[in-house]
């Protein structure tokens, strides 16, 4: 087979062609090139080849599938539409993830056992014969799924049309921010099966698919007995959030304590890297439960239809290095207003007393 051109271009047309016309041999040789020629694509190359492929993703066998998602995903942290990309790539990931959830099933009613460990190949005789070829391959490439996935919802667009599938689907706003009924919600339900039945965390995935974008947050500080109305977007984590909140309130001079850097409140942006900070908070849920920095905004529990998060003094010293879990994705927490005496109190009313913390 004479390939028409050279490079990852000519790959990703010859492997588009050969798919849709189901040419096993020829698409196999290309998709051997796509990967061959990946490092040396060009801007124009990548921009073009990531859609192109995303389009044809569903027409691909279900072992190399995942590899091509992945290629995919890489062409998107290179500068490829992640708008384009997202739905051959999101419908992929679903798939995957109702593969591996019957793979689950299947696994305990054939015996159980600890869920095997995917290795790189295609899943053994003896998995695809306790539990089918399709579920199989489900678990064995869910992991790659989650690495295209993730390169997806870095950004906001790929999120915010995940919500609009709730939206279409009649889910008002609040329940929407709470990534229930479809879109995130739906995938969620799946990786937490998934999770459960395996025992193994797909954490960067999880994490991905909670992130919360233009969403409203009222912080209560207790020390000073002051509250505010913020909005945050793009924060992977707690860690992050709790730079983001110190900068906002301590920076900003409205409580006092330490107030973090510069550099800090940069790479908790979108300045690349990590930069040692400390904490400044004790973050407590409105029962009084802890709130842990390794978890996610999401956690924050929704009270009259809004996030309430109160702050303590800090229980012990702790340190860690500043940054953003998801490095390609942009961070940012708004302080709209600090809230009147009248709305804190009433706040404050729905709260638990300091105390002892829990969790």
């Amino acid at each position: 087979m004479i390939f028409s051109k050279a490079g990852f271009g000519g790959a990703v047309a010859d492997f588009e062609a050969a798919v849709v016309a189901q040419d096993a041999k020829r698409s196999g040789k290309a998709f051997i090139r796509l990967q061959e020629t990946f490092g040396r694509a060009k801007e124009t190359e990548l921009f073009a080849g990531g859609p192109r492929l995303a389009a044809v993703l569903e027409q691909v066998p279900p072992s190399p599938r995942a590899v091509v998602a992945v290629l995919v995903g890489a062409c998107v942290e290179r500068g490829a539409d992640a708008e384009r990309c997202a739905p051959g790539v999101l419908a992929g990931l679903r798939a995957a993830l109702e593969g591996a959830v019957a793979f689950g099933e299947a696994w305990a009613a054939t015996g159980g056992g600890a869920f095997p460990v995917p290795d790189g190949g295609e899943p053994g005789e003896e998995i695809v014969g306790r539990t089918g070829f399709e579920a199989a391959v489900g678990w064995w490439t869910l992991s790659q799924w989650e690495m295209a996935a993730v390169a997806l919802l870095n950004h906001r667009a790929v999120r915010a049309g995940l919500d609009g599938e709730a939206v279409r689907a009649g889910l008002d706003d609040a329940t929407v921010r709470g990534q229930a009924g479809s879109g995130r919600g739906e995938l969620l339900r799946l990786l937490t099966a998934v999770e459960q039945a395996s025992g193994q965390e797909l954490r960067c995935l999880s994490y991905a698919l909670q992130v919360l974008d233009d969403e409203p947050l009222v912080v209560l500080h207790r020390p000073s007995a002051t509250g505010y109305l913020l909005r945050l977007s793009g924060i992977g984590d707690n860690f992050q959030l709790h730079t983001l909140l110190a900068d906002a309130l301590i920076g900003g001079g409205h409580v006092a304590g330490r107030a973090p850097s510069p550099q800090e409140v940069a790479v908790c942006r979108e300045t690349p890297g990590q930069v040692e900070t400390a904490g400044s908070f004790e973050l407590v849920a409105p029962d009084g439960g802890r709130l842990w920095n390794e978890g996610t905004p999401a956690d924050i529990p929704v009270v009259d239809g809004v996030r309430l998060l109160v702050l303590d003094e800090p229980s012990y010293a702790r340190s860690w290095p500043a940054g953003r879990f998801f490095p390609g994705m942009r961070g940012d927490l708004i302080l709209e207003r600090a809230l009147e005496p009248e709305e804190t109190e009433r706040w404050f009313a729905r709260v638990s007393p300091a105390g002892e913390l829990t969790g």
